[in-house]
């Protein structure tokens, strides 16, 4: 089952499984940043309004903004 990176809580763990459709022009820039498929990776914290979220993943942290962080489709571990 696929999910959305909001779903997840700070804290959890979860796997790239790809990309929605409708993100393409993101998709290169995600791609460049180590977000690949396969790529395992930790909710660190959400802003207080939720928007940006950090993860970590690779070694580093890294952030991203809600309409960015909703074109990845995850999988919860």
């Amino acid at each position: 089952m696929t999910l959305s990176l909001k779903n997840l809580a700070a804290g959890d763990l979860g796997k790239i499984v790809g990309f929605d459709q409708s993100g393409k022009a993101y998709r290169k820039r995600l791609l460049a940043m180590g977000l690949t498929p396969g790529t395992v990776f930790s909710v660190t914290r959400f802003a207080p309004m939720g928007d940006p979220v950090e993860i970590k993943l690779r070694g580093f942290s890294l952030t991203l903004r809600k309409d960015e962080a909703a074109i990845l489709l995850i999988e919860k571990l």
